[in-house]
C-alpha cells in the first residue's frame, strides 16, 4: 500500500562483551512479554520482519529482533577490524546476555533459529534461570557438516553469491517466491567471511551432545520446530535432541525449511501461533 508506515522502530543499543563496547541495532514492536529473535549464521534479523508487524503477538510480546556484531547494521568491535571472524558459544551466550540486560528485560523469551537454534539449547543448559521460556527452530545439539566451508571466503569466488548459493537448497519448494528471494538477498549482502565465521560455532565449538540432558524444562519451557524440508537440522536431529530431554516439545513444519519464518511466513504463523500462546497461557495462570 503506497505511503504505509510499519510500526517498527529501529534503535541502537550500547553493549560491553568481554570488556568492549558493541554498538549493536535492533528493531522491536509490541507491547508485553518480551520475545528476542536471533537471526540465522551470516544473515540479520531483517528475517524477523513479519513477526514483528503481526498485531496478534505484537498485542501481547514486544518483539525484538537485533543484528549480531559484524552482521546487518551491527558494525565489528572497533579492535576488530582486520581481524578473522570466529563465533564460540561463550561468546554467542555473553552477547545475548548482554543485550537482554542491556534493555533491562525481565526474563524475555528468547527464540532463535538455526545458529540461533542451537544457542537457545546452551541457555536452556547454563542461564534458565534467566528466561521465561527458550524456542528453538532448526535447532539440534549438533549436525553432521555436509560441506566445505573454505569456499565462504575466498578471493575468487564471489562471498554473498556463493553463500546464497549454498542455502538456497535448504528452502522448501512451492514457497512464496518473493519471500524466497528475499532470503537469499540478505545471503548475499554479508560482510566477508562472516557466514564462515558463524559456522564455527555450528560446526565446531557448538558441539552440545552429551550436556542437553543437563536441561530442566519445569524451570524454562523448551519448544523445538523444525521443517520437514531441512536438511542441515534434519527434523531426525530435532527429535532425537528433544529425546534426551525431558518434557521438551518438538514439531516437524510442513511445507517449511530451515528459514521459516523468512521463506514462508504464513505456514510459519501457523506453527508459532499455538507456541506463543502456549507461552502466554502460562503468564496468565
Amino acid at each position: 500500500m503506497n505511503g504505509f508506515i510499519e510500526p517498527i522502530i529501529g534503535r541502537y543499543v550500547h553493549i560491553e562483551v568481554n570488556g568492549e563496547i558493541n554498538r549493536i541495532y535492533f528493531e522491536e514492536n509490541g507491547s508485553g512479554i518480551p520475545l528476542v529473535c536471533l537471526h540465522t549464521a551470516g544473515s540479520d534479523a531483517r528475517q524477523w520482519r513479519h513477526l514483528l508487524v503481526d498485531d496478534e503477538f505484537t498485542r501481547h510480546f514486544r518483539v525484538i529482533a537485533f543484528d549480531m556484531p559484524w552482521h546487518g547494521k551491527s558494525n565489528p568491535p572497533d579492535s576488530q577490524y582486520g581481524t578473522e571472524y570466529r563465533l564460540t558459544t561463550a561468546s554467542y551466550t555473553a552477547i545475548i546476555r548482554a543485550f537482554c540486560n542491556a534493555l533491562k528485560l525481565e526474563r524475555p523469551v528468547v527464540m532463535g533459529c538455526s545458529i540461533g537454534g542451537r544457542i537457545v539449547l546452551n541457555l536452556a543448559i547454563e542461564h534458565a534461570h534467566e528466561f521465561r521460556a527458550l524456542i528453538g527452530l532448526e535447532a539440534a545439539d549438533f549436525q553432521q557438516p555436509w560441506y566445505d566451508t573454505a569456499w565462504l571466503n575466498r578471493p575468487d569466488v564471489h562471498g554473498g553469491e556463493v553463500c546464497a548459493a549454498l542455502v538456497s537448497g535448504l528452502i522448501a519448494p512451492n514457497g512464496p517466491e518473493a519471500s524466497r528471494n528475499e532470503t537469499l538477498w540478505g545471503y548475499k549482502q554479508g560482510g566477508p567471511g562472516i557466514f564462515k565465521g558463524d559456522l564455527y560455532f555450528y560446526r565446531v565449538d557448538g558441539d552440545l551432545r552429551g550436556r542437553t540432558c543437563n536441561i530442566d524444562v519445569n524451570q524454562c519451557p523448551l519448544y523445538l520446530l523444525t521443517g520437514e524440508y531441512d536438511f542441515s537440522c534434519t527434523p531426525e536431529d530435532t527429535l532425537r535432541t528433544a529425546a534426551g530431554i525431558p518434557g521438551a516439545k518438538a514439531s516437524v513444519m510442513e511445507r517449511l525449511g530451515h528459514f521459516p519464518m523468512s521463506e514462508n511466513p504464513e505456514q510459519f504463523r501457523r506453527y508459532i501461533a499455538p507456541v506463543l500462546q502456549d507461552i502466554l497461557n502460562k503468564q496468565n495462570s
